[in-house]
């Protein structure tokens, strides 16, 4: 199966990039000083006891940049418990993610944006660890700018978006326009919120 490149749409207006470009700046100050790797070791917990992917996902999940919070613990987890994981691969400003077949050990490929990608082959995820710089209640979720998310999930029938943070990143309204793709829920190191609708 392979996910179809959508036309672009239009992502937002001078007012709404406005607001999250403030957010973003808030959102980068409120993850300082967390462990990411400890953190990432409490999501995990979080995440296989309250909403594990069911038998034989493939579950996508991100390499951390930075401060941000670890989901490598839980992908090793995850293969323990036999499922593949899959990480994204940048594509250009405008289009969808794919995303390749990642073993602890695999050989690593610098791209842009300081993240590195996976050599392996391609593979469709069906539950998806989401990084994001600012989330709420209602599943939505501030990321760096790029849409590369919002124009993946759509793309990907019946799947699971789980949102990946510290729980100090969680603000009382994430401004969103209609493109912004809401999650099923956010995972942090103090427990799993189901967004509501």
């Amino acid at each position: 199966m392979t996910i179809q490149r959508p036309m672009v749409a239009p992502h937002s207006s001078p007012d709404l990039d406005e607001a999250k470009r403030a957010l973003r700046a808030k959102a980068i100050a409120a993850r300082a000083g967390h462990d990411p790797r400890m953190a990432g070791e409490a999501l995990a917990a979080h995440i296989l006891q309250t909403i594990p992917p069911p038998p034989r996902a493939i579950v996508a999940g991100f390499w951390p940049l930075g401060e941000e919070i670890d989901v490598r613990p839980l992908l090793l987890k995850l293969q323990e418990r036999g499922h593949q994981t899959v990480l994204p691969i940048t594509p250009k400003r405008g289009s969808p993610l794919t995303f390749a077949l990642w073993s602890p050990g695999d050989a690593m490929i610098p791209e842009r944006f300081g993240t590195l990608r996976p050599t392996g082959p391609e593979r469709v995820p069906n539950y998806l660890l989401v990084p994001l710089l600012a989330f709420d209640r209602h599943g939505r979720r501030l990321g760096y700018g790029g849409g590369f998310y919002d124009r993946t999930l759509p793309l990907i029938p019946n799947r699971i978006a789980i949102g990946c943070a510290y729980a100090a990143q969680q603000v009382d309204e994430v401004p969103a326009g209609p493109y912004d793709v809401r999650l099923n829920a956010v995972a942090t190191e103090h427990g799993v919120i189901r967004c509501e609708a």
